[in-house]
């Protein structure tokens, strides 16, 4: 979120609840979402512990409302493109609930990534270091052989103790200067037709 995708919790989601973020933030329960995030507990669930008096709330109306606001951040689809005409190797790692497949659904990110690595699926979120662990192990590569990318510092550094290339995502021009810089071939092939 925020690096390939608009985040719509930041926007949307305070209008929905007729909210300010700050009023949210503070009646919002602590770890609901973190929770679901971690697949430890169901949108109903979700819906029950969302707010810390128990209030009920329109929850296919907030998943109305984030899929609304789901939207490429500009230029990633490109830079995601570019990608996987070169033949890079693509994955989601992202602290997100079983709600990342309404951006699928909507996005189709699967033309570009695998979404190998949910919080939801893994049971683990970043920073912690045995979630960039487990994407090591489970593609079988060496830790350096891995760029991340996240727009979040603390995730960044997390991934360079465990042996990572972090990348600090501000835009897609950024990135692809930065993705240069590491050798990163961005260049797509045209047919010369005569």
């Amino acid at each position: 979120m925020d690096t390939l995708v608009r985040d719509p919790f930041y926007h949307d989601v305070p209008p929905f609840f007729k909210m300010s973020m700050k009023e949210l933030l503070e009646s919002k329960h602590p770890t609901a979402w973190v929770e679901f995030e971690n697949g430890l507990i169901d949108e109903n669930e979700l819906e029950r512990k969302f707010f810390k008096d128990g209030r009920t709330f329109d929850l296919e109306g907030l998943k109305e409302c984030m899929t609304r606001g789901y939207s490429y951040i500009d230029g990633m689809e490109n830079l995601l493109h570019c990608l996987k005409q070169n033949n890079y190797e693509v994955h989601a790692f992202t602290n997100y609930p079983i709600w990342y497949t309404m951006i699928e659904e909507k996005l189709k990110l699967s033309n570009y990534l695998s979404w190998t690595f949910c919080s939801c699926k893994m049971g683990k979120r970043k920073p912690a270091l045995d979630s960039f662990m487990e994407v090591v192990h489970s593609l079988e590569v060496e830790p350096s052989g891995c760029i991340f990318i996240d727009d979040r510092i603390g995730n960044i550094e997390a991934a360079k103790d465990a042996g990572m290339v972090g990348l600090h995502f501000k835009d897609a021009d950024s990135l692809k200067h930065d993705l240069f810089h590491l050798g990163v071939e961005l260049q797509i092939e045209t047919s010369n037709t005569r």
